[in-house]
């Protein structure tokens, strides 16, 4: 996954592709993909990561890569906008039955504070495990 690129546990079938100017690490792919893929697996939803440029206004911006994915409705995205220090994520309508914007709310603090600490990868590690046990199993 580079920066900019929308990813989830399913659009690298063989593995995490590789990475030469990404924010991430090899490692921290590879932890990034088995949560996800942990995730997709334990709710029955499609999650995503996109890390990088969204334009102004972001949230509207997010629900548009959102919009794109296969599944909408059926699918969590998690957009991370560095330059701008925002984060949104946004939910289908078949997975707001089972997470709820508080939940969403309590999941994105936990993230933002290891961003502030300069842990991207593992703040976006632990808000989809933190999010998959608020959503509960499918």
């Amino acid at each position: 996954m580079t920066a900019g690129e929308l990813t989830t546990a399913h659009h690298h079938p063989g593995g995490v592709d590789a990475v030469i100017d990404g924010p991430f690490t090899t490692r921290q792919l590879l932890r990034l993909d088995d949560a996800l893929t942990k995730a997709d697996h334990a709710t029955g939803f499609t999650f995503s990561v996109y890390v990088g440029d969204v334009a102004e206004p972001v949230r509207q911006n997010a629900e548009q890569l959102h919009a794109r994915l296969a599944k909408p409705a059926d699918s969590v995205l998690i957009a991370v906008c560095p330059q701008l220090r925002q984060l949104e994520i946004v939910t289908g309508s078949q997975v707001r039955k089972r997470l709820s914007d508080r939940d969403c709310k309590l999941a994105a603090l936990s993230m933002a504070a290891a961003f502030n600490g300069g842990d991207l990868a593992g703040g976006l590690v632990s808000g989809l495990a933190q999010l998959t046990g608020l959503a509960g199993k499918s």
